[in-house]
C-alpha cells in the first residue's frame, strides 16, 4: 500500500483528530491514502463513521504501543 500523507494526531482528543483528518483529506486527490496516528481511543468509532459518511474507505486499522493507526483512501 502506498501512503501519500501521514497525519500525526497523537495527544489530541475529540474532535481534533477528525478535524485534522478532514483538513488532510482535503489536500489529497481521490484514490490517495492518508495514514493517521492517534492516541484518542474514541477515534476508532469516530474515524470509521466519518469515513463512511464522507464516502472514503477505511482500508485498515491497528494498534501499536497505545497508538491507533488508520489508513483511509479518499473517495
Amino acid at each position: 500500500m502506498t501512503v501519500d500523507k501521514v497525519l500525526d494526531a497523537k495527544g489530541l482528543v475529540c474532535p481534533m483528530p477528525i478535524v485534522k483528518t478532514k483538513k488532510a483529506m482535503n489536500e489529497l486527490e481521490v484514490g490517495q491514502v492518508l495514514e493517521i496516528h492517534t492516541t484518542d481511543k474514541g477515534a476508532k468509532n469516530d474515524l470509521t463513521a466519518w469515513a463512511k459518511s464522507g464516502g472514503h474507505e477505511l482500508i485498515k486499522h491497528e494498534e501499536e504501543n497505545e497508538v491507533l493507526k488508520f489508513w483511509l483512501k479518499k473517495g
